[in-house]
Parts: C-alpha cells; sequence; structure tokens
C-alpha cells in the first residue's frame, strides 16, 4: 500500500510563547511507494518521530493530508488506520508466551484456534523463531524479543508496517546482525514500511530511500547512494558519515559538466547540486575514503598538509592532515594498512582525488 503526506505540518504549544508555539514539522510531502522500506533519518528534535507519530495516528498534524493506498486517513484513529508499529521498547507481555505474543491480535480479532497457531507457527518459521514456541519473554535475548515483536507487528497483514528506534536498545553488534535482519523480512513480506532512526548505517542498510530531515523539514529523500555521494547541502553532506568540503572556483561549465580550480589543480566534476556559475566560490565534497594521500615531494604537489591524527582500526586507518597556512583539515581513509603502508604523525603529505568521486555543493 502507499503512503503519501500532503504539506504536513504539526506545532505543538509553547507555555513561554503561547502565540507562536514549537514547529515539529513544517510542509512535509513524501510519496512511499508500495512495498518500500523508507527510513526517517535525522538528529534529535528533527520531526521524524512526530512525522511517524501523525502516519500512525498518534498525532493530529496541524494542517495537511495523510493518505494511505489513497484513503485519506487524517482524521481516523490509529485503531482503524490498519497499521502496526515495532516499538523500541518491544512492548512484549511479560505473562505469555512467544506464541501467545505472536497471535495477540489475531486472538482479539476472534480468529478460529487452529487458524491463529497455523499462522503463528508459519510466521516464526519464516522470522528465525520456530524453536521458541512456548518460551516466556524472560527467556529470550534481546534480538529473539525484537523478532517476537515484528513477527507480531506482521502477522496482522497490515497494509503499513512502522518502526520507532527498533534496535536502539540492543548492543552494537546485535543491532547490526539484526538491521540485516529486518531487511531481509521486510522484503520477503513486501509490506510498506517506514522506519525511524538516528543511526546512519542502519538507515544505508534497511532503507530503499532515505528520507533525512533537519528543524522539521525534509532536506533530502534519495536511495542511500544518492543520499551520501550527492548530498543536496552541506547539512546532508555533513550528517552522512564524515565529509571534506573543499574550497573551489568554478573555471567553465556545460550541460554534462564543471571544470574547477581547487588548490593548483583543475578538475573536471560531472556531480553537482544547485546551480553553479563561472566565477563561483564552490564547495566540493569528497568522502574520507575517496582522498588519496601521499608522501609530499613538492610544495606544489597538489593540497598539501601534515598527519596530525591517525587511528588505527584494524583493516583501516583514519588520518587527519592540517593544510598549510589554511584552517581546514582533511580527513582520509586507507584500507588493507599492511599492504598500502603507514604515515606517521607529522609526516609531510599531499592529498588528491578522483574527480568521479567528487560532488559540487553550490548554496546560496
Amino acid at each position: 500500500m502507499s503512503v503519501k503526506l500532503q504539506n504536513i505540518s504539526k506545532f505543538f504549544s509553547d507555555p513561554e510563547h503561547p502565540d507562536k508555539g514549537v514547529a515539529a514539522v513544517v510542509d512535509c510531502n513524501l510519496d512511499i511507494l508500495e512495498g518500500e522500506m523508507v527510513t526517517l533519518l535525522g538528529p534529535s528534535g528533527c520531526g521524524k518521530t512526530t512525522t511517524l507519530r501523525v502516519i500512525s495516528g498518534f498525532e493530529s498534524p496541524t494542517s495537511g493530508s495523510v493518505y494511505i493506498d489513497n484513503d485519506d486517513v487524517t482524521s481516523t484513529p490509529p485503531n482503524k488506520r490498519d497499521t502496526s508499529m515495532v516499538f523500541q521498547s518491544y512492548a512484549i507481555f511479560p505473562h505469555l508466551t512467544v506464541a501467545q505474543n505472536i497471535g495477540f491480535g489475531l486472538s482479539l480479532r476472534k480468529k478460529p484456534k487452529n487458524e491463529i497457531e497455523k499462522e503463528v507457527r508459519d510466521i516464526m518459521r519464516m522470522t528465525g523463531l520456530e524453536d521458541m514456541y512456548n518460551r516466556r519473554p524472560d527467556q529470550l535475548s534481546g534480538g529473539q524479543q525484537q523478532r517476537v515483536a515484528l513477527a507480531r507487528a506482521i502477522i496482522n497483514k497490515p497494509r503499513v508496517l512502522l518502526f520507532d528506534e527498533p534496535l536502539s536498545n540492543l548492543d552494537a553488534k546485535l543491532r547490526e546482525q539484526m538491521r540485516v535482519e529486518i531487511r531481509r523480512i521486510q522484503k520477503t513480506f513486501g509490506i510498506t514500511s517506514i522506519y525511524v532512526t538516528h543511526d546512519q548505517d542502519e538507515a544505508m542498510t534497511v532503507s530503499d530511500r532515505i528520507v533525512v530531515m533537519n528543524e522539521g523539514r525534509v532536506q533530502q529523500v534519495g536511495t542511500p547512494f544518492e543520499i551520501y555521494s550527492r548530498p543536496v547541502n552541506t547539512f546532508v553532506a555533513d550528517f552522512i558519515g564524515q565529509a571534506n568540503f573543499l574550497d573551489a572556483r568554478v573555471l567553465r561549465k556545460s550541460a554534462e559538466s564543471v571544470d574547477i580550480m581547487i588548490g593548483t589543480a583543475e578538475k573536471n566534476i560531472k556531480s553537482w547540486s544547485g546551480n553553479p556559475e563561472v566565477g563561483d566560490t564552490v564547495k566540493v565534497v569528497v568522502r574520507p575514503e575517496s582522498l588519496r594521500v601521499k608522501k609530499s615531494k613538492d610544495k606544489n604537489d597538489g593540497l598539501n598538509g601534515v598527519i596530525s591524527t591517525q587511528v588505527y582500526l584494524g583493516p583501516s586507518v583514519e588520518y587527519q592532515i592540517d593544510q598549510k597556512k589554511k584552517t581546514e583539515t582533511f580527513h582520509a581513509v586507507t584500507y588493507n594498512p599492511v599492504e598500502s603502508g603507514f604515515f606517521s604523525i607529522g609526516d609531510k603529505v599531499s592529498v588528491d582525488f578522483n574527480s568521479a568521486a567528487a560532488h559540487i555543493l553550490a548554496e546560496g
């Protein structure tokens, strides 16, 4: 089922400024396709959870409309919207077995017991819980409890599945495992799903598309690749992973590419946001893993700097490189350091990058 948000805004009252209120969501427009997993991503207070609550019906929008499969559900109560929510607290009943928890919604619908048992066993098999039929919640790990919560939400065959930071209570290793599992299960059932998180890696793993939000407004909607490699502004570029922002001047522009001067090097860039014009000063976004670092032999050897920080992480090494006579720093990552070698703190280096890995931001 598709979901559409049309001009959604939500304001909360502010006792100190009753005439103004607090803008939690401002003019949000989204079209979510049937079967998609779309993640609302952003820092705390960006409006992502409020947006999810408006979709679920737990919050009423100040203005705008919510559609599920072309039905206007803006005024429909939560229990009539045919959605299911997976909470970060799991919300599993401690006095019921795994099977009873999963089948609880079907019991409320007065389904025959033999049908409930069959559907429960089917969903438990598909979610890897088949050996835990009679276990109690206190006999389960955090990951198993989250699977129970997910199975309970899916078994009711909702039109839309909603996730409210479902992995925030799990340890780091288990989070990595569960986000892959959630993606697999969602694709198996093909349920249109909306996922809220502040974890960038989580969003990149589970999503067909990501909605980046800040201060109540949608900043960018795109695939994980588009969000990471083609950010539309500095907020998105800086929020998603690490980014180097390099000053450059536009030399020439065609329909296919933009020629820039960056340091002493001329580059031909084929990816940009905004409308860079000849003579403009722009920012060029290059991710740390796309920087090529080598020992500097010449003061005019590209972009120069000095290694100020080295962090060894096993498969990779992270470097901070301070530019000479400038306040900017580069962040670089090199992989397989045993073969590629190490740089030491104090080493003079030059930095370069492949033009295909760069993206121009022409804001303002």
